[in-house]
């Protein structure tokens, strides 16, 4: 099964904190809360520019943990959206979002 889902951060190289989130739901863009829509999602991952693959920089939500600790909001745009809520949904939405996220000082702009 193809995600639904589509994430982009929409800055790439040196200036990552400058973008914004960029989600839609089969082809359809979601509007995401204000304070989620500039930020991290703090999905788990290794957000290290020199050394991507160093387990020592893993930081972030597990899949389980992150959709506990977001489904408030995450439940409320879906809702607003047409989307089920269900478990399979919101583990898709993390997925997609995982593949794109990224955190402060991940693309040695700041340094």
């Amino acid at each position: 099964m193809q995600n639904p889902f589509t994430a982009r951060w929409s800055s790439r190289g040196n200036t990552l904190c400058l973008g914004h989130w960029q989600i839609s739901y089969q082809g359809v863009e979601l509007e995401l809360p204000e304070e989620k829509r500039e930020h991290d999602m703090g999905t788990r991952g290794i957000y290290n520019f020199i050394d991507p693959e160093d387990e020592l920089y893993l930081e972030g939500l597990d899949e389980d943990d992150w959709i506990l600790a977001n489904i408030d909001w995450l439940a409320e745009v879906f809702i607003a959206a047409g989307i089920d809520i269900e478990e399979q949904n919101m583990r898709l939405f993390y997925r997609a979002v995982n593949k794109e996220d990224w955190r402060c000082g991940s693309c040695g702009g700041c340094i």
